[in-house]
């Protein structure tokens, strides 16, 4: 007589194959995840200074904040930082003191703590 079905043997050796799998995959899957949020970083800050840039051009000043850069129509709304998870955690660089114009930020960078995949710091892009 015939039965139907698995062995215990033959369950375990399939969740071995499927646990080397996953712990193939894994890494992989996390280090993709980091960089898109770097990608996403970049262009968040790419789009920011550019912002700054045509405000600058346009109004002779640099903004003093973002929410200025907001109000006045240069973003649609303040970005997330995505390392971080908060709209809050940008740092807002002033002038050089040097500068001819003025304005409460010349530049902006993120708050993360820690290093990207090229072995830099976050709070330096």
């Amino acid at each position: 007589m015939k039965k139907n079905g698995f062995t215990l043997i033959e369950l375990i050796v399939v969740m071995a194959i499927i646990a080397l799998l996953v712990s193939i995959v894994a890494p992989r899957y996390g280090r993709t995840v980091d960089k898109a949020r770097e990608a996403s970083l970049r262009t968040s800050l790419n789009v920011m200074r550019d912002a700054i840039d045509k405000y600058q051009g346009d109004k002779g000043r640099y903004p003093d904040s973002l929410d200025e850069l907001v109000q006045r129509g240069y973003i649609r709304q303040i970005p997330e930082d995505p390392i971080t998870g908060q709209k809050d955690s940008w740092q807002m660089l002033p002038p050089p003191p040097n500068s001819a114009v003025q304005g409460g930020m010349a530049d902006v960078r993120s708050g993360a703590m820690g290093r990207g995949q090229n072995g830099t710091d976050y709070s330096t892009w």
